[in-house]
């Protein structure tokens, strides 16, 4: 039997991808190098999770050969009392990316196009092209969404504008005036896909108020995460907020058990442990003067942001900087792949971390 080319029986669209490439783990430097390592490549809460939804998740783990609630009926009634919007508006999925998925292939097919910034969170190129959908890159503004730009390039064949806020990796976001000229200048058929991973560290009076423009804007989504702030990355647990009409739609292309019950029990524990998330957020509110100061000392550029992360521009390939901090014991995130060849992602980690970072950086510089 001749030997079966099976790449080329795949999808184009498919075939044509390039894999994302994820932080790589602690294990697999401290296994290749021999050395210990801390990770500060893909912007986790280095605090971890709260102990209240540690022991929740470790009490489920009892019930593990059951099958979870398909609908997370505990959660979705929590989170909505937490957000004060309504059961029906939400929709669970296995990390936001999981929800972003959802999103598309309920309303993108082949032939509609989706409007995006250059350097917004790759994962969503990856999703829009994995469904045949046309994908519209608009050139960013200092790094920044060009909403106006954005608006132009919408056409009859557009059916969603995606808008990372703050965006990863560049930690830029959009102002409340900004989106409001957005969703009052596009057709009200567009809907406006509004990514938050990072909204829990935000306090600027110009971000914008998304829950509320979900009153006035049915046509909005905003996407969220239990991964960042909440430390449950591992778990992988996201969510949408949108308007109950969306949402039904979204729940029905949503595949059954989508969200395993420990990732809900530890969810719902999270949330009642408030004082965990701001004992984060005022770490990463430290830490980031910290890391902003000693960069400055070294006279490296940075892209000032919002999120618990900072992108920084190295005169060498950042791949090359990377490569020579890993053997100094650090991860961090080199850029390559979003076009950004002389730029790594930091996230902020603990004082100590922050300094270990710094002082590997001026030793490999």
């Amino acid at each position: 039997m001749s030997e079966l080319d099976f790449r080329s029986l795949a999808n184009t669209y498919i075939s044509q991808l390039t894999p994302y490439q994820p932080g790589k783990p602690i294990e697999e430097v401290e296994r290749e190098l021999g050395i210990s390592a801390i990770k500060l490549a893909s912007n986790e809460n280095p605090l971890g999770p709260s102990k209240i939804a540690i022991a929740a998740a470790e009490k489920a783990l009892q019930k593990a050969h059951f099958y979870p609630d398909g609908g997370c009926f505990e959660l979705k009634h929590q989170l909505a009392k937490f957000l004060n919007v309504l059961p029906t508006q939400l929709t669970l999925g296995n990390g936001s990316e999981n929800v972003l998925e959802i999103i598309i292939k309920s309303y993108l097919s082949r032939g509609d196009a989706a409007v995006i910034s250059q350097y917004a969170f790759l994962t969503i190129p990856l999703l829009i092209k994995s469904y045949g959908a046309e994908l519209r890159v608009v050139p960013a503004n200092n790094f920044a969404h060009d909403i106006k730009n954005m608006v132009a390039s919408i056409n009859d064949k557009t059916r969603i504008v995606f808008i990372v806020n703050p965006n990863n990796p560049t930690g830029t976001y959009t102002t409340a005036q900004d989106l409001n000229y957005l969703l009052e200048s596009i057709p009200s058929h567009v809907l406006v896909v509004v990514d938050e991973a990072y909204q829990e560290y935000i306090s600027e009076a110009d971000y914008p108020d998304t829950l509320a423009l979900l009153k006035k804007y049915p046509n909005l989504i905003v996407t969220r995460t239990f991964s960042k702030a909440y430390g449950l990355a591992a778990l992988r647990l996201g969510f949408s907020i949108s308007s109950a009409e969306i949402a039904d739609i979204l729940n029905r292309a949503r595949l059954p058990f989508n969200v395993n019950r420990i990732a809900e029990v530890a969810a719902c524990a999270a949330l009642t442990d408030q004082d965990h998330i701001a004992r984060g957020v005022e770490l990463n509110k430290r830490g980031m003067p910290q890391l902003i100061e000693g960069l400055e000392i070294l006279k490296i550029n940075y892209i000032p942001s919002l999120g618990n992360f900072v992108t920084i521009k190295v005169t060498d390939r950042a791949v090359d900087v990377y490569q020579k901090l890993l053997y100094e014991g650090v991860i961090v995130r080199p850029l390559g792949a979003y076009e950004m060849p002389n730029h790594l992602r930091v996230t902020i980690g603990t004082a100590e971390q922050n300094e270990t970072f710094l002082r590997a950086l001026q030793k490999v510089l």
